[in-house]
């Protein structure tokens, strides 16, 4: 049975799912997602709108330039917007994702994606995401919405 409670930093009620066997279901649903697996994203923390989420920088994920490739770091946001979202709708789908990169990771690193939902919504919620290394640099900062998906739209 769902736990409703009023969650006083979103100001509004949040019906949560997140029990054992749904964050169980949820780190299943990672390990089916060849491109989590691929890149090594691990869940760290889950909670009703919010998600931390790491992942160890590799070799491979250099660009011609000798940099991280931009869509790595956009896939650790992502992954952490996908478990803060889908933790208060499920499923919930990305309907925007506006992302800045603001320092450069190195092989090796340490990377933490973080989303916390900061407005929900009954048609569309929004969240912020951050991405710093293992010294607290920030490396990336985005903003995103989504849209809880009917079974109706399914």
């Amino acid at each position: 049975m769902p736990q409703v409670k009023i969650d006083r930093e979103l100001k509004t009620e949040v019906v949560s799912i997140l029990n054992d066997d749904y964050v169980s279901e949820l780190i299943e649903q990672e390990k089916k997602e060849p491109i989590a697996s691929f890149l090594g994203i691990k869940l760290e923390e889950l909670r009703p709108g919010y998600a931390k989420v790491s992942m160890k920088i590799r070799a491979e994920f250099l660009n011609f330039n000798n940099y991280v490739f931009g869509g790595i770091i956009m896939s650790l946001a992502d992954q952490a917007f996908a478990y803060a979202t889908n933790s208060m709708h499920l499923p919930s789908i990305a309907s925007q994702v506006t992302i800045y990169f603001l320092s450069a990771p190195k092989p090796g690193d340490t990377l933490t994606g973080e989303c916390m939902v900061i407005k929900k919504g009954k048609r569309i919620d929004i969240s912020e995401m951050t991405v710093t290394d293992h010294n607290g640099r920030l490396i990336a900062k985005a903003t995103g919405t989504t849209v809880p998906v009917t079974n109706k739209e399914q």
